[in-house]
C-alpha cells in the first residue's frame, strides 16, 4: 500500500462500479485497516473517514411475500416424512437450521406458545453441533393451534429421535436432545441437505424459481408479512422473529401482503360510513372498474358541480 493509496480520492475511486454489498464488506475491511495504521502512527488520517468519502450504504430492496398458494404448492411437495414441516416455518417463524431441533420435552405447548431454546448449526466443513437461537438468547413464540395439530399429527407417525452433538462449538461438550425431524440414518437434518435434495425440488415442482430470494426464508418473510397485515405490532414480529433491533424488522417488513391494497379501502371506507351515521354493510358496493373522483361525481343535464355562487355585496358609496 502507496500514500496514493491513503488519499480519500482513491478510497471513493476504488469501490465505484461494484455491488452494494460487496462495497460494505470492503469498506470495513479497508477502514479497519487504516484505523489499526493510524494507531501505529504510520498514517494521521483514516481516508475511510474523510468527509469527501461517502460510506456505502446498502440498497433498498422490497421484499415481495409468496402467496398462500405458492405457500400451499411448496408444502403439499416435500415429502410426507417432513410434511409436517409445511406449516411450521410460516405459522411459527423458524428456519430450516432451527426447526429440527424442536422437541415436545422443553416446549410449553399447552399454554399457546413455544419456547425456541436451540438450534442446530454448521460449523467447520458442514460439521453440525447444537447451539443457541438467533442472536444467542431463547424466545417464546405464539403457536396456532393449525401448527400444534401438524406436530402432534406427525408424532403419531414419527416419533422423536435422541441426537447428540457438542454444544456450542465443535470441541465443546456433547449433549443429546430428541428431535422431531431426523435423517434416514437418525442424525440431525442437515440444512445443505435439505436445501438440495428436499426444498429445491420441492421449489421446481410447484413451478417457482430456484433463486436465493426463494429459499426457505421466504416462509420467513410470508409469516412476517401476514402477521403485519393482520394489525401484529413491528415490536412483537421482531421478538417473534428474533431480531435485536425492532428498527431492523421495519426496514425489511415495512411492505404488507398484497391483499393490505383492499383492506386499507375498507378501512377508510367504515371510518367515513360511521361518521356519516351509517353502516360499512349499508354503503354501494364497489363496482367492477373503480372510477376516478372525478369520473363518479357526473352532474345532471344543465345543471353545475360547483355550489352556487353568492351574489357580491353591494359596494360602499362614497364617504361624506
Amino acid at each position: 500500500m502507496t500514500r496514493e493509496h491513503t488519499k480519500p480520492s482513491s478510497c471513493a475511486r476504488g469501490l465505484s462500479g461494484l455491488a452494494s454489498t460487496y462495497r460494505q464488506v470492503i469498506f470495513a475491511n479497508v477502514s479497519t485497516v487504516f484505523t489499526a495504521a493510524v494507531d501505529d502512527s504510520l498514517i494521521q488520517k483514516n481516508p475511510c473517514k474523510a468527509p469527501s468519502v461517502r460510506k456505502p450504504k446498502p440498497e433498498p430492496r422490497t421484499m415481495t411475500p409468496w402467496s398462500s398458494k405458492q405457500v400451499a404448492l411448496v408444502r403439499d411437495a416435500l415429502p410426507t416424512a417432513i410434511n409436517w414441516s409445511r406449516i411450521l416455518v410460516p405459522g411459527w417463524a423458524c428456519a430450516k437450521a432451527r426447526y429440527s431441533v424442536c422437541h415436545p420435552m422443553t416446549s410449553t405447548w399447552t399454554k399457546g406458545e413455544i419456547e425456541i431454546v436451540r438450534q442446530v448449526q454448521l460449523r467447520g466443513g458442514n460439521k453440525q453441533l447444537f447451539g443457541l437461537p438467533k442472536g444467542r438468547k431463547t424466545r417464546r413464540v405464539p403457536l396456532p393451534d393449525s401448527v400444534l395439530d401438524a406436530i402432534n399429527e406427525h408424532m403419531t407417525h414419527y416419533l422423536p429421535r435422541k441426537v447428540t452433538l457438542p454444544w456450542d462449538r465443535l470441541d465443546g461438550p456433547e449433549r443429546t436432545f430428541a428431535l422431531l425431524l431426523t435423517t434416514r440414518e437418525r442424525g440431525a437434518l442437515n440444512r445443505n441437505y435439505f436445501n438440495t435434495h428436499l426444498w429445491r425440488p420441492a421449489l421446481e415442482e410447484a413451478g417457482i424459481e430456484v433463486t436465493r430470494e426463494n429459499g426457505t426464508h421466504a416462509l420467513r418473510h410470508f409469516y412476517a408479512s401476514t402477521l403485519l397485515d393482520a394489525g401484529e405490532s413491528i415490536k412483537a414480529l421482531s421478538e417473534y422473529l428474533g431480531h435485536a433491533d425492532p428498527g431492523f424488522t421495519l426496514r425489511t417488513y415495512t411492505h404488507l401482503m398484497p391483499t393490505s391494497t383492499e383492506r386499507t379501502r375498507k378501512a377508510i371506507d367504515s371510518m367515513f360510513s360511521e361518521h356519516d351515521g351509517r353502516r360499512p354493510s349499508e354503503t354501494a358496493k364497489e363496482p367492477a372498474e373503480r372510477r376516478s373522483p372525478a369520473e363518479s361525481v357526473r352532474p345532471a343535464p344543465g345543471s353545475s358541480i360547483l355550489p352556487p355562487t353568492r351574489p357580491a355585496p353591494p359596494r360602499p358609496g362614497p364617504s361624506l
